[in-house]
């Protein structure tokens, strides 16, 4: 698997063309980094070389350090711009305006640079990182403003929330609750695919003067959306944990630290989007 966010997951399809099959026969009762291997269900090791189906062993394998390292500069960049355009746009009346106007303009840059990371073979640092800076503006002002004019404190909440979500998808993967297989993937996929196509739906007839839309906005229906979305993110955090176990276990390339926290960047970024959401709509309605 190489990368996984929410809106493109692969299961290694790129890397598995023209490997070299990985020894049949597995022993019984083998396991692939510390786990039965039924688990993962790799015919093929998506990392290796060519000319050789073993894993990789020299310096220049990702290790765990590496992908701690990578996630943590990824999601500090996040959380530094969110910081710095919460104190300097400010969502007063005077301001609005402008501060919405830059939000909007991150939004749209981020995702250019996260489709266009999506479509890369290789990862590019300065475009991981670009990404996080402009996703962080945009979640800056967008939490500032939720926090001023709908719900004071939700903010926390969120954070707490998307913590809370992250542990209990960890606890749950590594004891074995979650099985990441291919199955699994692709029924992550198709619902993530009917989710997206649904809020788009929602834009369209928004935007196109049908009041609330579909009504994902507001009451039981939005807060029941949310929860979708925040069960979608979940299992998206189980395949970044899946891809981040096999880029280990495999011995793949140091760069694929990046990916790794690329995909856990963009999974996390969606969480607390969705726990924000639904605790915004909870608390409009109390």
């Amino acid at each position: 698997m190489r990368t996984s966010n929410p809106f493109l997951s692969r299961w290694g399809g790129d890397r598995a063309a023209g490997r070299t099959a990985a020894p049949a026969g597995r022993p019984v009762g083998a396991t692939v980094g510390g786990h039965p291997a039924d688990d993962h269900d790799h015919l093929t090791n998506p990392y290796a070389p060519v000319t050789d189906g073993s894993p990789r062993a020299d310096s220049t394998a990702v290790t765990m350090d590496d992908v701690v390292v990578r996630t943590a500069t990824t999601l500090g960049t996040v959380v530094l711009t969110a910081v710095l355009s919460w104190l300097l746009l400010p969502v007063d009346e005077a301001n609005v305006g402008r501060s919405y106007g830059l939000a909007v303009g991150a939004a749209l840059v981020a995702f250019v640079l996260a489709m266009i990371q999506s479509f890369k073979r290789t990862p590019a640092p300065a475009l991981i990182l670009g990404y996080a800076a402009f996703e962080g503006v945009f979640l800056g002002v967008l939490s500032n403003t939720v926090s001023t004019y709908i719900a004071p404190g939700v903010v926390v909440q969120a954070v707490l929330g998307t913590f809370a979500v992250s542990a209990g998808v960890l606890i749950a993967y590594r004891m074995r609750w979650i099985r990441v297989t291919q199955r699994f993937a692709g029924f992550v996929g198709a619902a993530a695919t009917g989710f997206v196509l649904l809020l788009f739906a929602d834009l369209l007839f928004s935007a196109f003067g049908a009041g609330d839309g579909l009504g994902f906005h507001s009451g039981g229906l939005g807060i029941a959306f949310g929860l979708v979305g925040i069960v979608l993110g979940a299992a998206f955090l189980a395949l970044d944990f899946k891809q981040v176990e096999d880029a280990v276990t495999y011995g793949a390339p140091r760069e694929e630290a990046w990916l790794a926290a690329f995909g856990l960047t963009t999974t996390l970024v969606w969480i607390y989007l969705e726990v924000l959401r639904v605790l915004s709509l909870f608390n409009g309605d109390n």
